[in-house]
């Protein structure tokens, strides 16, 4: 199945952090927080200003965002876990980062 998101909502897939400290210390699955990290996998086609013209997102699909730990819906789609959010619920987007670990 494919999803097209609308208006300025993107699709996200959690990506998961680094499971050890600084120090070495390995920390459990269990203990772990769901990661505030994930990778755009779809973007819409941009929101409408006050005129009715489209605005752009500035996001991509591809790129790697942090987001708040409480943004989006969790869905399922085809087996994967994602996240639908407006593109106002991600604080940024990681630059230089080229190792991705997705979130299983």
């Amino acid at each position: 199945m494919k999803f097209r998101p609308l208006h300025d909502r993107v699709v996200v897939k959690r990506v998961d952090e680094e499971s050890k400290t600084a120090g070495g210390i390995i920390i459990p699955d269990t203990a772990q927080e769901k990661p505030s990290q994930g990778k755009i996998i779809a973007v819409g086609p941009g929101a409408r200003d006050e005129a009715g013209k489209i605005v752009p997102l500035e996001v991509k699909a591809g790129d790697l965002v942090l987001f708040g730990k409480w943004s989006g819906t969790e869905v399922k789609i085809d087996g994967q876990d994602l996240l639908i959010m407006k593109e106002s619920d991600i604080l940024g987007v990681l630059e230089g980062k080229t190792s991705v670990k997705a979130a299983a």
